[in-house]
């Protein structure tokens, strides 16, 4: 692919052979033979992508682990080749169960929420935001993808909008990860610690978010030994969760030409648990 050679050219890296690891939505990632080295090269093609490329300067600055980028262009970052790593290896499913490793991914992210209040504060105003997707319009088109127009949530919701868009705006921001799995993540062999990459998603945002992200997919063991290790969040940020995070997860659903299987699980509780969580929202705001 010439996109590659180009990127490489500009890097001053000679290619023997690579080897495409992704090509998708305009984000191409590729493993690079280079004599007895081997590198990861990640290109964006979108300027919607290439955040990413600042979200890597920004998280060296915060002093916040991340896989060690070698060198970067306008549109291309050149990372470690973590297979070839001699003390990291690249996250698997049976890390979702390990205790170990969920203390070590709550080191991480206590580090990124702990220093990213006072960034957000001073320089975060235009960062993208997640909750910036909890709207009425985006609401209505919810309504109209999934014809559920007539489930009385909605009419709640709608009711209840001002007040819980009110707590929203006022909720502490901090860096947040935003796209917690096994597939972005980096353990060390020791499982001395763990750290998440591809911050294409980092933003601003309330840091129960990123605990909901984890939580969702860790086994109930690592749950509780991630919960352990981050310590306390605030009880209004999860039950301001409960309730927003369900529209942003249908809305983004509702994009896609066919809506996932996954957004029928939060289809199902319009009308038992939404309604309850919604309640219990108003009357602590």
């Amino acid at each position: 692919m010439s996109m590659i050679h180009d990127e490489l050219n500009k890097l001053g890296i000679a290619c023997d052979s690579f080897s495409v690891l992704q090509d998708k939505d305009g984000i191409t990632v590729a493993r690079i033979a280079s004599g007895e080295k081997s590198y990861v090269l990640k290109c964006f093609q979108k300027d919607e992508h290439k955040r990413e490329l600042e979200n890597y300067r920004l998280l060296a600055a915060l002093d916040i682990p991340t896989i060690r980028v070698i060198a970067s262009t306008d549109s291309a970052l050149l990372l470690e080749d973590m297979e070839c790593s001699s003390t990291y290896r690249l996250g698997m499913q049976e890390d979702m169960s390990d205790p170990d490793v969920a203390r070590r991914i709550a080191v991480w992210y206590k580090l990124l929420h702990s220093h990213g209040y006072a960034y957000v504060y001073q320089q975060g105003e235009s960062m993208y935001d997640e909750a910036d997707f909890f709207t009425l319009e985006n609401i209505a088109f919810i309504k109209e993808k999934t014809e559920t127009q007539n489930a009385p949530a909605w009419a709640l919701l709608e009711q209840y909008y001002a007040a819980i868009n009110n707590q929203l705006c006022r909720a502490r921001r901090t860096l947040t990860y935003n796209d917690f799995y096994c597939t972005n993540m980096v353990v060390a062999k020791d499982k001395s610690s763990a750290l998440l990459f591809d911050y294409n998603l980092l933003g601003k945002g309330y840091a129960y978010t990123d605990v909901r992200n984890v939580l969702s997919s860790l086994s109930e063991e690592a749950g509780k030994a991630f919960l352990d290790e981050y310590g306390e969040f605030e009880p209004i940020e999860k039950a301001l969760d409960d309730v927003v995070s369900v529209v942003v997860t249908l809305y983004r659903a509702c994009l896609r030409d066919e809506i996932p299987w996954w957004a029928q699980a939060l289809l199902n509780e319009m009308d038992t648990t939404f309604i309850e969580k919604m309640e219990y929202l108003q009357s602590i705001i």
